[in-house]
């Protein structure tokens, strides 16, 4: 998890930094329009770390700015997912009847659907028009609402039975109390692992819709797209640095951000078991 955590952080700080280090000259610009003087597939040097492109853009720039545009589509699409699939699980789970039926059935149907194809199909309709860094982030998340709401309404389910919540029916609390003080507190330990599996499995999607071209506008820093720009260049089996350092920039944040997910599972799971569970709000 540490090593995970090391990765996502060199990350965050990359995707913070980039305006700064670009204004004081330690970085250069990421768009095509002010890479005029630059060398057209220019290998890797002390001018260019990691080359230039077929358009003359610093490669080293774009992956840089890359990591900003990812993890801010990523970051959308999974607080989209989790603002929608926690309350309707709570509230699934709790009230039950013709209410959770509906859900069930609306969420596992979603759910069967592979998350790649709803995102390109969503990509499709959204259009260029609002085609961005929102207009993605809606797209991959509505892959994820099930997720959470599965786990939540499981967990609400397995919990609202329990004899804290019993008693705090006995004495009168609202279903809205029952909810947010008794029931929230003991079923959101497990959200943080499934953030940030799915974190990592946004950045693929992401980078899946960049390849397609259903991305980012043209011309926005994005893996994916840089990936699709790469493919013909890569074909002379001479220029290989337009393709290996977008594609190792994702790869290693996908592992980072699995390998947090994976800790913070080893780490959640033991509190779940045995006398080390209380209640909160008991």
């Amino acid at each position: 998890m540490w090593i995970g955590l090391w990765i996502t952080v060199i990350y965050i700080l990359a995707a913070l930094l980039a305006p700064q280090l670009q204004a004081g000259g330690w970085l250069q610009s990421p768009s095509a329009d002010d890479s005029l003087g630059n060398i057209v597939h220019a290998p890797p040097s002390a001018q260019y770390w990691f080359g230039t492109d077929r358009e003359g853009v610093d490669v080293f720039a774009r992956t840089v700015y890359g990591a900003q545009a990812a993890l801010q589509v990523v970051i959308a699409a999974t607080f989209f997912s989790l603002l929608l699939g926690v309350p309707l699980g709570l509230v699934s789970g709790y009230l039950g009847a013709t209410l959770d039926r509906i859900l069930v059935f609306v969420m596992d149907a979603i759910y069967t659907l592979p998350g790649l194809l709803l995102a390109v199909t969503l990509a499709f309709g959204i259009g260029e028009a609002a085609r961005g860094v929102l207009g993605a982030a809606v797209a991959i998340s509505v892959a994820y609402i099930p997720q959470y709401y599965r786990v939540v309404r499981n967990h609400t389910v397995s919990i609202k039975t329990e004899l804290f919540v019993e008693a705090a029916r006995a004495l009168g609390a609202s279903p809205w109390r029952v909810l947010t003080r008794y029931l929230f507190g003991n079923i959101i330990q497990s959200v943080p692992v499934l953030f940030t599996l799915n974190a990592a499995d946004a950045i693929l999607t992401l980078g899946s819709l960049g390849f397609l071209g259903l991305g980012l506008p043209p011309g926005s820093p994005e893996w994916g797209n840089d990936l699709r720009q790469a493919l013909d260049a890569l074909s002379t089996g001479d220029i290989w640095w337009t393709s290996l350092y977008p594609g190792l920039a994702m790869t290693l944040l996908v592992v980072g951000l699995s390998l947090v997910g994976e800790g913070l599972n080893e780490f959640v799971n033991p509190l779940l078991k045995g006398d080390s569970q209380r209640p909160v709000g008991d």
